[in-house]
């Protein structure tokens, strides 16, 4: 079957906004703590393709085609992993928060 180079990344869901604004927290004290949290839950639970995928996407900026490509799978894949890597992310977080 082939890749479909067609398939937009158009996720704007609520857990990708989450993650993105803990992110991008001011280095107040509160912020800088989870973010430094979620740092390690992603260097220490994620599995390598996860990490590798989740720092592409929130890090790099990249979108689901571009990291596909890069890694050579389909975005439909990438964004199967990312949402199972969001999931592991909040299931870890929700103890910090």
């Amino acid at each position: 079957m082939a890749k479909r180079d067609t398939y937009s990344d158009s996720f704007t869901g609520e857990a990708d906004r989450g993650i993105r604004l803990i992110l991008g927290l001011d280095d107040d004290e509160d912020g800088s703590r989870v973010r430094r949290v979620m740092l390690k839950i992603i260097n220490n639970e994620l599995t390598p393709r996860q990490k590798e995928i989740i720092m592409l996407y929130y890090f790099k900026d990249m979108d689901t085609v571009t990291i596909g490509k890069k890694l050579g799978v389909s975005s439909q894949a990438v964004c199967a992993v990312m949402s199972r890597a969001r999931l592991k992310l909040y299931r870890f977080l929700q103890y910090y928060i």
